[in-house]
């Protein structure tokens, strides 16, 4: 087996960004601190290799390190948090808009 390290096309800026988000999911959920398999920052690296890569679930969990069923749940987990920031967003530009 050969094991390397790979670069991922996505500034570290947003790949932080996620993980603060990711982060502050976890807090509003009550999850203890180093309870996860993987960490804010490489759940958010799972997730965008899945948008950058279109990387299969079980390829993105084995790089990961975690069994397919918790990769595929991270994903999605991943995927709501930013679907949710993303509705946030819409409706800040929609009230700025009506103020306007």
């Amino acid at each position: 087996m050969v094991i390397y390290a790979a670069a991922l096309d996505v500034p570290r800026h947003v790949v932080e960004y996620l993980s603060r988000l990711l982060a502050a999911h976890r807090r509003r959920l009550g999850t203890p601190r180093g309870s996860r398999a993987l960490g804010p920052f490489r759940q958010a690296v799972l997730v965008l290799r899945r948008f950058r890569e279109r990387g299969c679930v079980h390829c993105l969990a084995r790089d990961a390190g975690v069994c397919r069923a918790i990769g595929r749940r991270y994903l999605h987990e991943g995927i709501d948090v930013l679907a949710d920031q993303a509705r946030t967003c819409s409706r800040s530009w929609a009230a700025a808009d009506a103020r306007a």
